[in-house]
């Protein structure tokens, strides 16, 4: 006869299996646990079910994949090969759904998007009669 504790099915684990991460069954890289103890220490309410955490690591993973794969595209135009600041700031405001959810955040060392008002450019030139009559300052 085998004992009940290593019989399969029995009550409790047996000494062999393995735990297995909140992440690791939701398919994540980012942190159940821990995002679970933050809902639970910030006391956004008095108890956090079992999927919030699970959801709430899923948007932000998915967030910050979207932010690095169109930082990634920043760096990959500017010929370089490591993501800093600028990147991120050019992806998040490049990106019409991304810089409206972070409209109000400063990027440390992001500097502003290259943009040069219309009225500042040089006119065209070339519109014949036009240009006799022009109030250039020309003398």
């Amino acid at each position: 006869m085998s004992s009940p504790a290593s019989a399969k099915g029995g009550r409790g684990r047996s000494k062999s299996s393995k735990s297995v991460s909140r992440s690791h069954k939701a398919g994540l890289q980012f942190p159940v646990g821990r995002i679970a103890r933050y809902l639970k220490a910030g006391r956004y309410s008095q108890r956090v079910g079992s999927g919030a955490p699970v959801y709430l690591s899923a948007v932000l993973e998915y967030l910050a994949a979207e932010v690095l794969e169109l930082a990634g595209n920043a760096v990959r135009d500017n010929k370089k090969t490591r993501i800093i600041p600028r990147h991120v700031q050019l992806a998040v405001r490049n990106d019409e759904e991304l810089s409206k959810l972070l409209g109000a955040v400063t990027i440390a060392n992001g500097g502003v998007l290259p943009n040069i008002h219309q009225v500042l450019l040089p006119k065209k030139a070339g519109k014949g009669k036009d240009e006799v009559g022009s109030a250039s300052q020309e003398f």
